[in-house]
């Protein structure tokens, strides 16, 4: 499919090594975002690459909210959801990967990749400023009207 496998060496706590090989599937953010459709459906949360095509017709909250989220990073709306401790057991039964380290560390430094808004507070100003202004209007009618 894509991406090297690699073997990773569990350890424990104290950092001896136990002796104890997984093999773990790296995917590319690019490999994942392929996935996004009803046939094939893949998504990323909190690093681990889940393929939830056999879930779609499961999903409590019904297929498009996970067609919404097909192919991307959905750690964010998972979190933001909710997720019961059972939904986070089930997601075991559909892992089949991780993301590619090198793309991950890549993708968070750098800054046009960045999801977040640096002006999204211009947004913010006009409600404000409309707010503030219909307070004092409000004030002046409501004094203008006592005083007549």
């Amino acid at each position: 499919i894509s991406g090297p496998m690699a073997a990773v060496e569990a350890s424990d706590s104290d950092g001896k090594e136990q002796g104890v090989e997984t093999s773990v599937t790296y995917y590319r953010l690019e490999e994942v975002a392929k996935r996004n459709s009803l046939k094939e459906l893949w998504l990323v949360i909190h690093g681990r690459v889940y393929d939830v095509t056999r879930f779609l017709n499961e999903h409590p909250g019904g297929e498009e909210v996970l067609l919404e989220q097909a192919g991307v990073d959905a750690s964010e709306s998972f979190e933001d959801v909710g997720h019961s401790s059972d939904a986070r057991e089930m997601l075991k039964q559909y892992y089949i990967g991780d993301v590619h380290p090198v793309r991950t560390l890549r993708a968070r430094r750098d800054p046009s990749k960045s999801n977040t808004c640096k002006s999204c507070w211009v947004y913010w100003i006009f409600p404000i400023v409309g707010a503030v202004l219909l307070g004092f209007l409000y004030r002046y009618y409501t004094s203008e009207s006592k005083s007549s």
